[in-house]
C-alpha cells in the first residue's frame, strides 16, 4: 500500500485499479481470519471513495462476510482463492512498467526475438535442409524462434549448405544424382580419396557420381 501512496497521483492517470484491488485482498484476509467487524470497518473507511466505478465488486466483496473461506460457491470461491495473491503480483509489475513506461519483455529478449525473425525461413524447420551456420537452426534458438514471423525477403539469396557461402558465378550450384544441392566449393569437401562421394544430408554414398549443374532462372 506504500508504494500506492506514493504513486497515487501516477495511478490515477493511468485508470490503475490496483489500490483497489489491494483494499479488496485486505477485506478478504480479515474475512478469512473471521475477523467480520474489523471487515466491515475496513470496508466503511476504504471502498467508500470506490463506489462510483466498482460498486459491483464491491457487492460481492461484502457477500463474503455471509460465507466461509472453504466455500464451494462462486464467484465467492474465486474471491477466497490463494491465486489472487500471484494476481496482484502481475498487476504489480504491469502497473509499474506502465508508470514508467518500461517494456514487459527486456532489451536482451527483444533483440535476440528480431534477429531471429529477420533469419527465419520455412528451411529452418526442415529436418533435411538446416544449416548449421544458421541461428535459427540451432536447437535453442530454433525453439525460441517458433512463434515468430519469417522473414521477408525482397531478394532471395541460395547459400551452400556446406559451406555456407552464397551461391553464385563463383560458387555454382552443384546437384548430387539424388537431387541434393551443394556449392561447387563444397564438392571436394565430401569427395573421398577413391573418388566416391558422400551426401551429408542423407549419407548416401555414390561412387564416381555424374554432378551436374544447376541453373537458377
Amino acid at each position: 500500500m506504500l508504494w500506492c501512496m506514493d504513486n497515487k497521483s501516477k495511478l490515477r492517470k493511468i485508470n490503475s485499479n490496483m489500490e483497489f484491488s489491494l483494499r479488496v485482498q485486505e477485506f478478504v484476509e480479515l474475512v478469512r481470519c473471521d475477523s467480520r467487524v474489523e471487515a466491515v470497518k475496513h470496508a466503511r473507511k476504504y471502498f467508500q471513495a470506490f463506489e462510483r466505478t466498482q460498486l459491483k465488486e464491491i457487492c460481492k466483496c461484502m457477500a463474503l462476510l455471509a460465507y466461509q473461506p472453504n466455500t464451494d460457491t462462486q464467484p465467492y470461491k474465486g474471491l477466497f482463492s490463494e491465486r489472487r495473491w500471484k494476481d496482484l503480483v502481475l498487476n504489480f509489475r504491469n502497473e509499474n512498467y506502465r508508470i514508467f513506461q518500461l517494456s514487459t519483455q527486456s532489451l536482451l529478449s527483444v533483440t535476440i526475438q528480431a534477429g531471429l525473425s529477420a533469419l527465419k525461413t520455412p528451411q529452418c524447420y526442415s529436418s533435411n535442409c538446416k544449416n548449421l551456420h544458421c541461428p535459427v537452426c540451432q536447437e535453442d534458438f530454433n525453439q525460441i524462434a517458433k512463434k515468430l514471423p519469417y522473414s521477408h525477403c525482397v531478394q532471395s539469396r541460395l547459400i551452400c549448405r556446406i559451406t555456407g557461402l552464397p551461391l553464385n558465378e563463383h560458387n555454382l550450384p552443384m546437384m548430387l544424382p539424388n537431387g541434393q544441392i551443394f556449392g561447387q566449393l563444397a564438392v571436394p569437401e565430401i569427395t573421398k580419396e577413391d573418388g566416391g562421394v558422400i551426401c551429408p544430408i542423407t549419407n548416401t554414398m555414390f561412387s564416381h557420381p555424374k554432378i551436374e549443374k544447376v541453373f537458377v532462372m
